[in-house]
Order: C-alpha cells, then sequence, then structure tokens
C-alpha cells in the first residue's frame, strides 16, 4: 500500500506524541483538569480545535495480533482518524476476578499501535456491548451472581458493572493511553444503545442510565463520555446514534456534537441466512447526509469485522464469519471499490473541514427533491453539498449560478462552493475481484465420539435440567439421557408403526439417538431458536435408552432480562403411539453429562489427540472426529478452510478453535439484483441463496508452523471429510472505470481539479503483470466482463502497458491526448481496464 500524506493536524499530534514522550515525567503529575478534550454543538474539540472525525471500528478479538498493525494502516490509509473498539468483558474476566489481556485480548497492545500509527481511539467499555458477541460480552458466571437483575437498578449488577469499569479505565490511566496523558483515547462510552430498553422498562432502567452516567463520568478519564441510541444521556454524556442512516438523528442538548457512532457497513450473516452487502454508493450517500446536516464524527461499523474465533459468535446462530462487507475484509484485504470510493469521501469532506467547523449550513430546495447546504467560514472558505433524493432521476439544479447534474440518490462535494471533486454515486476507485486458490488436501484419519456415558462424569436428575445452568458455557454440548420399558404386548412392535417421539427445547440444535443408533437431528434458526423435533422411533421390548445430545450455537446477544435466558431440552419430551396412548416422558429420572469425551480429551490439542487411537476415514459418520497433519502454504496470502462438504461441527487449528462450522444449514432469502438506490435495509442486497451461508473459514497464517500443523475437527452430522481442502485468498483481477467528466480528487501536492485518472493498485508485494482488458471510448460492462463499445482507441491497450506494466500502482489520465485523439468527437467517454496482480 502507498502512504498518503499525513494532514497537518496529524502531523502536530505526532509532534505532540513526541513532546509527551520527552516529557514523561511531567507528564506524570498532570491531571484530567488539563485535558485536551471536550465538545461544543459543532465537533470534538482536541487540543483547541474542532475536528470532522471519521471513526472505523476494529475489535482486536476477531483478528490475530499480528495482523492489527497492517489493519490500522490501512485504517489510515483510507483516511481515518480514530478507532472506534468495544471491550469484551467476557474474554477478560473469563471467572469472577480473574483477568486475562493476552494474545488476542491484549487490549493496551492494540491501544499502543493505534496510537504508534498517529491515530486516536474511541474506545467503547460497556460493558455490554450487543456486538453480535456471546451473550452480548456479558461473562456467563454473571448470570448466577444471587440477585441479580441485568442493565436496570440492581445492586449485585451494578456492583459488578462498576468494578469492571474501574479495571478497565485504571488499566489505560496506568498505561498512559488517555489523550491528556500523551495517549490517543479521546472518546468513552458506557453502557451500549440502551434506549429501547429503557423505553420498555421505565423507571428502574432510567435510574440505572443516570447511575451508570455518574459513575462513568465520575472517574476522571478526562475525555467526554457518549452513550449511543440513548435519547436520556444525562449531561455531559453525549448522546450518539448508531443506524444505517444518522442525518435525521440530533443530540439531546443543543449544546452537543452530532455523532454518528455505528454508521454499518452491511450487516453481520447468520447460519441460514444469505449473505448481505451493502453498495458503497449508497453507505458513502449515508456519511455525506450526515455530515451536511451538520454531523462532525461518524465510525463505520464496520472498518473491518473479522472472524468470530472460538465459541465467540453469539445471536444464536451468528456465523463464524463476521466480515459484515467491510471496507477490510474478513482476512484483511481491501474490499474495493468500497475501501477506496470511502477514502475519496473522506478527502474531500476534509477539503470542507474548515467551513464545516465554522457553523451551521444554510439550506436551500433547488427542486421538488434536490437541495443545498452551504458551510461558510468567517474567513471566508465556503463548502457546498448538493444533495439529489429522487431514486431514478438525475437531478439537473443551478447553483451558484452554475449546472450541475446530480445522479440520482446522491450527494456531491464543492469544498469552494464551485467546483464538484466527488459525488457518492460515482465510483472512481478501483474494483478488486477476489479469488480462493486451492492450495492441497488432506488425509484424514477419524475417532469416533462414545455416547455411552462415564459414570465418574455424569449424574441423575428427575426432570429436565436447563443446558446453560448445568454446563456454564464451558461447552456446546449437553448429553439427556433416560430410560423407557416397552412391553411385550405393544400393538406397534407387531404393527410397525413405530411410536413418534417429541422433544420440545430452547434451542438450538440436537440429535436424538435410540440405543445408541441416531434416529434424527433438528435445528432452530436465526429467528426463533426454539426447536422441535418429532420423528418415529424404532424401540423394542424391553429396555430402550433415549440419548439426546443438545448443541448450542452461541447466545442470545441483544434483548432484555438476560439473567432469565434459557436453552437446552426443557421438554416437553413426550411418545405417542402406544397402548396407553401417550407417555410423558419429561419427570422420569435423567442422566446428564457435561460435554463430549473428545472434549474431556481434548482431542483437538497434538497431546490430546495423541492419547488415542485413531482410526481409518471413516467418512459421513455422526459425532465424529477427524485429524490431519499438513505445511503452511508457501507465501503470505490470508489462508481459508473450504469445509463445503462438511455438515455442522468444530474445527481447530494447533489447538487453536477457528471456530463453528455449519455449511450443512442452506441459506434461504431473496438475493433478487441490488440497486444502490433508495433506501437501505439488510435484506435489500444479498447473495449466497440456495448455497451454504459460510462455505469458507479464515485460518491466521500467525497460527501455522512450517511444517506439521495439526487440523482437528468434530463433526456432529454425517460429512464428507474427503471435499476439504485449503486455499489462499488474494485479488485475481483489479479493475477501473472513469469518465473523463467524472468528479476528480483533488491531488494534495497539485491542486489540479482536473483530468480525472484511472489508478491501479496492487497488494503490497504485488506487481501487474498482465493487461487483460483497456479500452477509452465508450466500453461496456463490468470488471471481469468488460468489452469494447463502438467507440475505442486503439492505442488503449499500449498506454496502459507501459505505464502500468511491472509497477504496484499506477495512474492513466482520462483524457483523448494520453490515447492518440480523439476517436469519437461529441460522445462522453470513459476509460476501463482490468489488469492481473501477482
Amino acid at each position: 500500500m502507498g502512504s498518503t500524506r499525513p494532514s497537518p493536524e496529524l502531523q502536530e499530534k505526532s509532534l505532540l506524541f513526541a513532546a509527551a514522550t520527552m516529557a514523561g515525567v511531567l507528564l506524570s503529575l498532570l491531571t484530567p483538569a488539563t485535558s485536551a478534550v471536550a465538545y461544543d454543538h459543532k465537533a470534538i474539540i482536541v487540543n483547541g480545535q474542532r475536528r470532522i472525525l471519521f471513526s472505523g471500528s476494529i475489535h482486536y478479538p476477531r483478528s490475530s495480533p499480528e495482523m492489527w498493525a497492517d489493519l490500522i494502516e490501512k485504517a489510515k490509509d483510507g483516511g481515518l482518524d480514530v478507532i472506534q473498539t468495544y471491550v469484551f468483558w467476557n474474554g477478560h474476566e473469563p471467572s469472577p476476578g480473574q483477568y486475562y489481556f493476552e494474545d488476542r485480548y491484549d487490549l493496551v497492545r492494540f491501544i499502543k499501535l493505534v496510537q504508534q500509527a498517529g491515530l486516536y481511539v474511541n474506545l467503547r467499555i460497556g460493558p455490554y456491548i450487543c456486538a453480535e458477541w456471546n451473550f452480548g460480552g456479558f461473562p456467563v458466571w454473571l448470570k448466577y451472581v444471587p440477585g441479580i437483575k441485568f442493565r436496570t437498578d440492581n445492586e449485585p449488577f451494578k456492583a459488578a458493572m462498576k468494578n469492571f469499569t474501574v479495571k478497565i479505565v485504571s488499566m489505560m490511566k496506568s498505561e498512559g493511553l488517555f489523550e491528556w496523558q500523551g495517549g490517543p483515547i479521546i472518546l468513552c462510552q458506557v453502557e451500549n444503545e440502551f434506549g429501547p430498553l429503557e423505553w420498555d422498562q421505565g423507571e428502574p432502567a432510567k435510574a440505572y442510565a443516570a447511575w451508570a452516567a455518574q459513575m462513568a463520568t465520575g472517574l476522571d478519564t478526562g475525555v467526554p463520555w457518549i452513550m449511543c441510541k440513548e435519547d436520556d444521556a444525562p449531561d455531559p454524556i453525549i448522546n450518539t446514534w448508531n443506524g444505517f442512516y444518522g442525518d435525521y438523528f440530533s443530540p439531546n442538548q443543543p449544546y452537543k456534537p452530532t455523532m454518528f457512532t455505528e454508521a454499518w457497513t452491511g450487516w453481520f450473516t447468520g447460519f441460514g441466512g444469505p449473505v448481505p452487502h451493502r453498495p458503497v454508493e449508497d453507505l458513502a450517500f449515508s456519511i455525506a447526509k450526515f455530515i451536511q446536516k451538520g454531523g462532525s464524527f461518524a465510525n463505520y461499523y464496520m472498518y473491518h469485522g473479522g472472524t468470530n474465533f472460538g465459541r465467540t459468535a453469539g445471536g444464536p446462530f451468528i456465523a463464524t464469519s463476521y466480515d459484515y462487507d467491510a471496507p477490510i475484509d474478513e482476512f484483511g484485504l481491501l474490499r474495493q471499490p468500497k475501501w477506496g470510493h470511502l477514502k475519496d469521501l473522506h478527502r474531500a469532506i476534509k477539503l470542507s473541514e474548515t467551513a464545516l467547523i465554522s457553523g451551521d449550513p444554510i439550506v436551500k430546495s433547488l427542486g421538488n427533491s434536490q437541495e443545498s447546504h452551504v458551510f461558510r467560514s468567517n474567513s471566508g472558505d465556503c463548502a457546498a453539498f448538493l444533495a439529489n433524493y429522487d431514486t431514478q432521476f438525475y437531478g439537473k439544479v443551478t447553483f451558484n449560478g452554475l449546472h450541475y447534474d446530480l445522479p440520482p440518490w446522491s450527494i456531491s462535494i464543492l469544498p469552494d462552493c464551485k467546483t464538484t471533486i466527488f459525488n457518492t454515486a460515482k465510483v472512481g476507485a478501483q474494483t478488486s475481484l477476489m479469488k480462493m486458490n486451492p492450495v492441497g488436501n488432506f488425509s484424514w484419519l477419524s475417532y469416533s465420539d462414545d455416547i455411552n456415558f462415564d459414570d465418574d462424569k455424569s449424574f441423575t436428575f428427575v426432570g429436565l435440567l436447563e443446558q446453560l445452568n448445568v454446563t456454564r458455557d464451558s461447552t456446546d454440548y449437553l448429553w439427556y439421557r433416560t430410560n423407557v420399558d416397552i412391553a411385550e404386548n405393544e400393538s406397534f412392535l407387531k404393527s410397525g408403526a413405530y411410536p413418534i417421539l417429541t422433544v420440545m427445547s430452547a434451542g438450538h440444535s440436537l440429535n436424538v439417538f435410540i440405543n445408541g443408533q441416531l434416529a434424527g437431528s433438528a435445528y432452530a434458526g436465526l429467528q426463533d431458536p426454539r426447536l422441535t423435533y418429532s420423528g418415529s422411533v424404532k424401540l423394542w421390548a424391553g429396555n430402550n435408552i433415549i440419548s439426546i445430545l443438545s448443541a448450542s450455537v452461541g447466545l442470545p446477544n441483544v434483548g432484555e432480562h438476560f439473567e432469565s435466558w434459557n436453552i437446552g431440552v426443557l421438554g416437553p419430551v413426550t411418545l405417542n403411539g402406544l397402548n396407553e396412548g401417550r407417555r410423558d416422558l419429561t419427570s422420569q429420572t435423567w442422566t446428564y453429562q457435561i460435554g463430549l469425551k473428545g472434549e474431556a480429551l481434548n482431542l483437538h490439542t497434538l497431546s490430546g489427540s495423541s492419547s488415542v487411537e485413531w482410526g481409518e476415514l471413516l467418512p459421513k459418520q455422526p459425532l465424529t472426529w477427524y485429524k490431519a497433519f499438513f505445511n503452511a502454504p508457501e507465501g503470505n496470502d490470508p489462508l481459508a478452510i473450504d469445509m463445503i462438504s462438511m455438515g455442522k461441527g468444530q474445527l481447530w487449528i494447533n489447538g487453536q478453535s477457528i471456530g463453528r462450522y455449519w455449511p450443512g444449514y442452506i441459506a434461504t432469502g431473496d438475493c433478487s439484483p441490488c440497486d444502490y438506490r433508495g433506501e437501505f435495509n439488510e435484506t435489500k442486497c444479498q447473495s449466497n441463496c440456495g448455497a451454504p451461508s459460510q462455505r469458507w473459514y479464515h485460518v491466521p497464517r500467525s497460527w501455522l508452523n512450517p511444517t506439521g500443523n495439526l487440523m482437528v475437527l468434530f463433526e456432529e452430522w454425517a460429512g464428507d471429510p474427503t471435499g476439504i481442502s485449503m486455499a489462499t485468498r488474494n485479488v485475481g483481477s483489479i479493475c477501473a472505470h472513469v469518465s473523463e467528466w467524472q468528479p476528480s480528487m483533488i491531488s494534495w501536492r497539485t491542486k489540479d481539479y482536473k483530468n480525472p485518472k484511472v489508478h491501479l493498485s496492487c497488494e503490497q508485494g504485488k506487481r501487474m503483470t498482465t493487461i487483460k482488458f483497456a479500452s477509452f471510448g465508450n466500453p461496456q460492462g463490468a470488471c471481469g466482463y468488460y468489452s469494447v463499445g463502438n467507440c475505442h482507441a486503439n492505442k488503449s491497450y499500449d498506454v496502459f502497458v507501459k505505464k502500468c506494466l511491472g509497477q504496484q500502482l499506477c495512474s492513466v489520465a482520462v483524457i483523448s491526448e494520453v490515447f492518440g485523439g480523439d476517436p469519437c468527437p461529441g460522445v462522453l467517454k470513459a476509460s476501463a481496464v482490468e489488469a492481473i496482480c501477482e
């Protein structure tokens, strides 16, 4: 990646950081009373200067520490000022008073990397985070604190919440990470999206919100605190907004800035659901619309989504991939054109910053669906936003005596109130086509998990037990077993019309075994985690054993009354079709066993896997462990495992959990063609209908050794591991399509508004080795499918070969002279190119 020239503000901040380092002794004596972060109705004020701030969410546990610096640098190159992250309570305090801040949970290391990059931090402590994270970020042990009620005026909950919040704030202070100490943290958040809950619960919730605000501001962080989606946020807390659009939001006091803490770049993927996408034209439109209204802080949720490693995914049924259609994809590669188009947007708005921070906009109608927002500074700077809200037609408007054509559902930015340098619907950034390159298969051995219980690890109880109360979320799995006596005179023994077993469960999936043989499976979905299994069961005369393996697929992360949520087989469990009619098994004596035998043996680790005898491959068997050894593929490209042939289970590499896999859950939904124009929602633009919700599973390079890596998986259903393969992920083709009249981003050096250019860039370490297509004229099609139109300059190919071949990045002006003259005078022309990076 090429680096951008740092803004004067970032240069100033770098000097401040250097000065802070040299004056460490003096800074240690400072208190928050000298705080350099404040706010007014226009913006956050840092060191006395109002700032338009662009931020991006990057969650440190959702990537490996080895990825962090690159992700942060790419965020900086994309024009961000701030990195925003939640703090993950259940990762940091897995048991009461026992803290963990290592590896992917090394919060201090992550923040210091942000600081080294010259960016700020918005630390969303919560401690409730939602985030599609298991149990909303709460540790499960909190559910069993006597007398607790979550997120309300409840003393046990408030005591635990305060204790963790104080722990985090104290750690940040001790490491000198708040802005007044020379650190990068300029904002903190307490609670998260509390407004809807307060609306439902009334006074106890209001009292809790007021307490949380007072508790947080009393911690002397020296930086402002925010509460998102909380209209009642008491002073001095700033209330902020989360959503797809933020232009209709206003803070609850006129002296607070307008802040957008979550501008959703896409949406999460759930097992059984399609993969959501958000067109960058609409996302850019959303941000520009927010800024033109007077907004001054916009955070992309997510900027890098990452991966729900291990059992961290919530929901339930949230997929292991948390890609979120973010500007940086799950594997750490730039998603183009989303990343590039937003970078251009940020530059255009930063050019207008002096006017934007000086006062409120003057809004005027320019037509039925068109309007202007004009900002002026006392020094005479002028910036304008020209908006067209029509979803079908161009808007031809006159502004300041000049004429402008506005594409439908778009906003043009004029940093001098004259020249359009950016339009949200006109994408000039390159497009990258990603590809998966198979690099090897595996030789598997298998081990069948034992459905027979160990006497020393099982226990009996009369009636059905709630799963979470038994497992405390130490595993996804809980076995339920009971006995059923069948008399020899039962009619079904002669007729063959076997009884129907019905099992009612609070979720999320289960396998039923009769006398050791699989009878069937059932699972729920995103909309309702409850499920009912109903199927005929082959019972014999005498004693029969019914065994049920209940599996959770992540604990809920959003809603009310966390303390009362249940999972597992709660009943009733009945047999229908006996001589007696219906037999209720719910209140019988049941035997329980927590987890799998393979889990107890730690089969996912090298030492554990060596403790048992593995046999020849037994494909398509339920409750089977598989292991294979492999060498790391050459190179540095990100890696993924293709699990397309498997059903449902979990996957480990060298003892580390990649997460849950479930390609057997086929996505259903509407995957109709998508148009960026018009209001967006999470179901508007989707893919993967009729295919697995997630096929590819990210393997961090840092988890691998050069040779002898161990892969272990546990298959709940009956998948075929012979179809598993590994692949590298990289950019196949890069493309650009730029019109000769397209708004052109101003160069930082030349101040040249004219001559739009095609810009192409390979990933670091790659070069353009082939020009697959090039045309200046009226090229047709899209990236990967370009074709020459009826207007084409014959020198198109030669120009790009000369300028780009062998280069990591290149640019070509979109003007006739460059291509040997005008191939079709009077026709609006464009340049399209496709190149291969290797």
